[in-house]
Formats: structure tokens, C-alpha cells, sequence
């Protein structure tokens, strides 16, 4: 009798993992309390995979010899808990893929920014002619490219909820930008358990595999002690701080190993300090794949750039609208209102996941000229903020939001959507409301 996989999640991983688990000849059952979006079902259907939507069959599911859990599902779900109960292996979709290649794995991961550097790196990647997917948080599911396109590289950004059921699977390259506090809602409100799942990303690296690390980041830093890192150590730092090998001095970008390499800092297509640092990790990456410094060079000069990551939206009356969706906890707002170099306009609000707004609050006395607060419940910002001395409006609404802010807004301006807080209270994720601003404001 073939072992039975069950999926649990009909989302771009969980779809692609039961086609892979299938064509490895496993027997296959997908299981999803939402409704399965039509493209996975006509994929399931493709393939001869049995699924169930809107319910999770107990039977069917706890059969299962492993089982393979979306990211997006919690530990503390009915039917996760059942399944530990009964002493079934819980992977994911990154662990199972791994299993069936043995491409190079380019990984990244950190509290902000790894989007932008997993998309840097690919668009270096791909410059350079190399045959690379990109995967994980963005792209296409990793197991549907195993199964169906491999790939001799892939990139591939991790969450920390993808890491949390990751055991055997192993990072060629390994990145880890930051660790600040994000989804302690999801680890118990306690930091420590947030900060293990991150640092999984360099279990079983062996000594010819590279470790990527922000080396100014006191998490990090006192982090890196508890482990026996066996890969080659590739820290970088904003300054040339003891032992970083990727720096910024006197304006030049510089990479000193594994081939020394350096450009103009003003050449970097990405602004901001924390792009900086986005750009150091993307740098050595490529520079540790053999990439050839004109093509590396090349990438970082003209990439576009990420969707709702302080994207520049459009002026209108001569106020700069900048669509940060993106910056769904306190720490990118920071990195957000940082770079901000006219008074701004915040739009702050939504789903709260623990947030502590202390950390922006000098930011937001010395940027910001009022702040708009969009969301179901907007208490706990007006709690925080509205005693500071600055305007504020309350709206529940996007198009009452860019209203508010199209008044308050002068010519010379930056209004920011950059909210700290997941978005679904009232959109159906942070792209939903990226796009609407964005729409809405094109229509001012």
C-alpha cells in the first residue's frame, strides 16, 4: 500500500504539494475549511487528486501517514491539535519539495524586507542567465516547480511559519536580514519562540554552505551564540563593523568576499537604509553564486523594485502618494517613516498583532503632519496617538481614508500608506489594500 499524504490548505503551496506528492506516488487527499479558488481545483482535477472543501473530514485526514499544513493554517487549529494528538508528522510544503530536488536552495528570510531581497536576487539571477525559480512566500509553490519545471536554483523566501515545520531540509545560501517582534500572536506572545522559528533557517547547513546575516541586529547577535554554525559566516553591516564583509564607506558599496566588489552607493537603484542592507544580502548571494560583477552591478542599478513596498504611486496637486501595504508590523513602518524626506501624511491601522508604537513614535513627531487611521477598530492608535499635538482623522473605509488625506495634504507633500497591521479587518489581504489605495488615489 503507497503512504497516505494528506494536505491540509488548497492554496498555491498546498495545491502544489499534493501534485508533487501524487507523482511521487503517494496517495493523495487535499482538505480545506475555505472554499478552493477554481484554478487549484482544475489542477487537483488535472491530476486525479481527491478534495474536499468548505470542511475537513476527520477520518480522511487523520489517516494520514504525514501530513503537509499551509503555512497560513495555525498550530492551535482543531484539527492540526488532533493530528499531533495521534502522533502524525506535520511538514511543509518547503520541507516535502526539498525531499525531490537537489537544486541549490537560496534562502531568506527576517522580520522586514525579504521580499524585496528575494526578488533582487532572482532579478540578478535571471540577468545572469542562470536557470532559477523563484518561490516560498512569493512565486510559484516550490513543489509544483519540482514536480512539473525544475530548476537548478531556486530562491526562496521563508516565513517563519514555513520554517516552523521545516526539519531535514537544508539552505545552500541562508539569509536571515533582521529579527523584530511580528505574528507574537501566532508564538504564544512570547519573542523567543518567534526568534527559533527564524533562526531554523540554518539547521543542516554543512561546511560548504554560506549563512547571511545582518551583523548590526542585536537579536542576531545574541543568537548566533547558541549555535555551532558549521557554513561559511557572510555578516554585513551599514558601516564597516568588526568582521562584516559587506558594507557602505564613503558612499561606495562594497562586498569584500568571496571576490572583492564595489560600485557607487548613488547607483543603487533601491533608496532608504534599509534597502541598503537588502541590497548588501542580495549582493553577496549573487557574488557567492559565481555571478560576474558587471551583471551583479548591472541588477542593483536598474531593479524596479517590490509592489506595495514603498511604491511610488503618483502625484496629485503636487502631493506625493507612496503605497507601503506592505508594512504590515511596527518595524517596517520605522524603516518606511525613515526614509521619508517631506511632512508626511501616515495612514496607520488594522489588524494589530501585538504592536508596540513606541518604537515610531520620535518618527512620527518629526515626519509626520497628521495621521489617518483606517480600520475596523481604531482605539488602540487613538490611545496611543492622540495625545501627540497632531491632526488626526478616523476612518473605517479606503475611500474615506484618501479622502481625509487628499484634505490634509499640502503641495510638497508625501501622503504613506505604511498601516504597521495586517489588513483583514477590512480588505482580503495587504495587495487588496495596496490596489484600492492605489486605484482611488489615481482617481483624486
Amino acid at each position: 500500500m503507497s503512504k497516505r499524504i494528506v494536505i491540509l490548505g488548497a492554496g498555491e503551496s498546498g495545491a502544489g504539494a499534493a501534485v508533487l506528492a501524487k507523482k511521487e506516488g503517494f496517495d493523495v487527499f487535499v482538505s480545506d475549511m475555505s472554499a478552493i479558488k477554481d484554478k487549484y481545483k482544475k489542477l487537483l482535477d488535472d491530476h486525479n487528486i481527491e478534495w474536499e472543501e468548505r470542511q475537513h473530514t476527520e477520518e480522511k485526514i487523520l489517516s494520514a501517514d504525514e501530513i503537509i499544513k499551509s503555512p497560513g493554517i495555525p498550530k492551535e487549529a482543531p484539527m492540526v491539535k488532533k493530528a499531533v494528538e495521534k502522533g502524525i508528522h506535520i511538514i511543509s510544503e518547503i520541507e516535502f519539495a526539498g525531499r525531490y530536488t537537489s537544486s541549490k536552495m537560496i534562502c531568506i528570510t527576517g522580520s522586514n524586507g525579504k521580499t524585496t531581497t528575494t526578488s533582487l536576487i532572482y532579478h540578478i539571477f535571471k540577468a545572469a542567465g542562470y536557470d532559477a525559480g523563484l518561490a516560498g512566500n512569493i512565486g510559484r509553490s516550490l513543489a509544483l516547480q519540482v514536480a512539473e519545471e525544475p530548476h537548478e536554483y531556486y530562491i526562496i523566501e521563508l516565513s517563519s511559519f514555513q520554517l516552523d515545520n521545516m526539519y531535514d531540509f537544508h539552505a545552500n545560501i541562508a539569509i536571515l536580514l533582521n529579527i523584530t517582534p511580528d505574528h507574537l500572536d501566532r508564538y504564544d506572545y512570547c519573542m523567543q519562540n518567534y526568534v527559533n522559528a527564524k533562526m531554523r533557517i540554518i539547521q543542516n547547513q554543512t561546511p560548504q554552505d554560506s549563512f547571511i546575516y545582518w551583523n548590526d541586529d542585536p537579536v542576531i547577535k545574541r543568537e548566533l551564540d547558541k549555535y555551532d554554525i558549521k557554513a561559511i559566516q557572510y555578516p554585513f553591516s551599514e558601516l564597516k563593523e568588526k568582521g562584516s564583509i559587506g558594507y557602505i564607506e564613503e558612499g561606495q558599496y562594497k562586498i569584500e568576499k568571496p571576490t572583492p566588489f564595489n560600485m557607487e552607493q548613488e547607483e543603487l537603484s533601491l533608496t532608504g537604509k534599509h534597502n541598503i542592507y537588502n541590497s548588501l544580502a542580495a549582493g553577496i548571494a549573487s557574488n557567492i553564486s559565481g555571478i560576474k560583477k558587471e551583471v551583479i552591478r548591472q541588477s542593483l542599478s536598474d531593479f524596479p523594485g517590490v509592489e506595495h513596498r514603498l511604491e511610488k504611486v503618483c502625484k496629485v496637486g503636487g502631493v506625493q502618494y507612496v503605497n507601503d501595504s506592505k508594512a504590515t508590523n511596527v518595524d517596517a513602518c520605522w524603516y518606511a517613516l525613515e526614509s521619508m524626506r517631506t511632512p508626511t501624511v501616515l495612514i496607520l491601522g488594522g489588524k494589530d498583532k501585538g504592536n508596540d508604537y513606541n518604537e515610531i513614535k520620535e518618527l512620527v513627531k518629526q515626519k509626520c503632519k497628521a495621521l489617518v487611521f483606517l480600520g475596523a477598530d481604531n482605539t488602540k492608535l487613538h490611545n496611543f496617538f492622540g495625545s501627540m499635538g497632531i491632526a488626526i482623522r478616523d476612518t473605517h473605509s479606503m475611500k474615506d481614508c484618501v479622502e481625509a488625506c487628499h484634505e490634509l495634504a499640502e503641495p510638497g507633500d508625501t501622503v504613506l500608506l505604511s498601516p504597521c497591521c495586517a489588513s483583514f479587518d477590512l480588505f482580503k489581504n495587504m495587495e487588496d489594500r495596496g490596489e484600492q489605495f492605489k486605484t482611488l488615489v489615481r482617481n483624486l
